[in-house]
């Protein structure tokens, strides 16, 4: 009997959900809990803002590195025992960084702490793919990319605060000791696989056969150069934002400057929403929306009010994760062959422009202050922009084409698959 795919009713739907959002939780909370505390490392190891950052966009290189390797290893393994793995030895790497006896050693932990971080990105939309029934794949999607926020959010709060206090050492082990509970938790939730087999026939050829693939689909490389272009800015904003508010212009301690990475919560939120836009709107709509309601939320954190500020950070979240959460999943439903490939690429994208992008803003902070920092933003979002408008796909005069070649019904427009592949058992996706 072909397996369909777990439905919202069932337990193990349930345990999925808060398994992989616990994942969340501990992966990004390690990722970015750093960008919390740059300020206090950079004066803690006299080092300048653009090199302290190196602590989070090295990381972020780790992952977009092993993301392609990661793909390769699940097929052979099984998404879930990747992942399984995954949690377990960036947990490890987690407590070594805060250890680190200086900022050498420190970056270069970051680096291997990323390649481990990169096995959950790399694989939980393929997996939610291979185990939740199609129809109900964006929302459980979207819960996800929610809980990736939450995560995010919290490694920034609890490092950001703490460091202020206590030093970034101790404040990184506490984040470290969060995540070690948080890898718990999904390690005891998560069912047994049902809707994908390893296979011992996931050889390099066919990993790249699947890369050639999706490289050949301009609409892939268009969502490609969405993640790398937006996530860039959004990132830069976040490394650099704390350096002016605890800044001559502001002079917030950074007990309280740390506080504005709450303003994830507006991340948390949209995400979940797109699940019930991208049906109503399609996607491409959904997407330019955000990545518009981006570029307005930059340009509010201009002002000198910090109450105007802390709004257009809020703004600037929505949208960057309303995009996010639409292109990734996106990704997802185009690849009609080789999706773990295609996601994987996604993710490469996605964090190499978070690494590169958000080190190279530091010296336009450092240089021309935060104007240049918005102004960079904003040409990253507006040309992100025009390779929606004129190269992804957007309505047709009936339903939404989706897919390659593929018209679907207003109801299949919710889903984020390809339901007869995913359910094969077989294969690089």
């Amino acid at each position: 009997m072909t397996w369909a795919g777990h439905l919202p009713a069932s337990r193990e739907y349930r345990r999925i959900l808060v398994g992989l959002g616990a994942a969340g939780i501990a992966t990004f909370a390690q990722l970015y809990s750093p960008q919390g505390l740059l300020p206090t490392l950079a004066r803690g190891l006299q080092v300048s803002p653009a090199d302290a950052a190196l602590s989070v966009s090295l990381a972020t290189l780790g992952v977009a590195v092993a993301v392609l390797p990661w793909s390769w290893v699940a097929d052979r393994v099984g998404r879930l025992r990747a992942m399984q793995v995954a949690i377990v030895a960036s947990t490890v790497l987690g407590v070594a960084v805060a250890l680190a006896p200086g900022i050498e050693a420190l970056l270069v932990l970051r680096l291997v702490e990323g390649m481990a971080l990169g096995g959950l990105p790399a694989l939980a939309v393929t997996y939610l793919h291979d185990e939740v029934h199609a129809r109900h794949t964006a929302a459980a999607a979207a819960a996800y990319i929610s809980g990736t926020t939450i995560g995010g959010a919290a490694g920034r709060l609890i490092a950001g605060p703490l460091a202020g206090v206590v030093g970034w050492r101790p404040a990184l082990l506490t984040v470290a000791a969060v995540c070690a509970a948080a890898s718990v938790v999904f390690l005891r939730l998560m069912p047994r696989p049902r809707g994908y087999r390893p296979t011992t026939a996931a050889t390099a050829r066919t990993v790249a056969d699947g890369i050639r693939t999706s490289l050949r689909d301009p609409a892939l490389l268009a969502l490609y150069a969405q993640g790398a272009l937006l996530m860039g800015g959004f990132v830069g904003v976040y490394n650099y934002l704390a350096f002016r508010l605890e800044g001559p212009e502001f002079a917030l301690p950074a007990t309280v400057g740390s506080l504005i990475f709450a303003a994830y919560a507006a991340g948390t939120v949209s995400s979940r929403l797109t699940g019930r836009w991208v049906p109503r709107l399609g996607r491409r709509r959904v997407l330019v929306g955000g990545t518009v309601t981006m570029v307005g939320g930059a340009l509010l954190t201009l002002s000198g009010a910090l109450p105007v500020v802390v709004v257009g950070l809020l703004v600037l979240t929505a949208g960057f994760f309303a995009a996010h959460a639409t292109a990734s999943a996106w990704v997802g439903a185009r690849a009609a062959t080789g999706r773990a490939q295609a996601t994987a690429l996604y993710n490469v994208a996605y964090y190499s422009g978070s690494a590169l992008v958000g080190w190279l803003l530091g010296y336009a902070w450092s240089g021309r202050g935060w104007a240049a920092v918005v102004c960079a933003v904003v040409v990253l979002a507006v040309a992100a922009l025009a390779l929606a408008v004129t190269v992804l796909p957007g309505p047709t005069s009936g339903p939404e084409r989706i897919g390659t070649g593929v018209t679907a019904s207003p109801e299949a427009r919710t889903v984020h698959a390809v339901p007869h592949e995913r359910r094969s058992g077989g294969g690089t996706a």
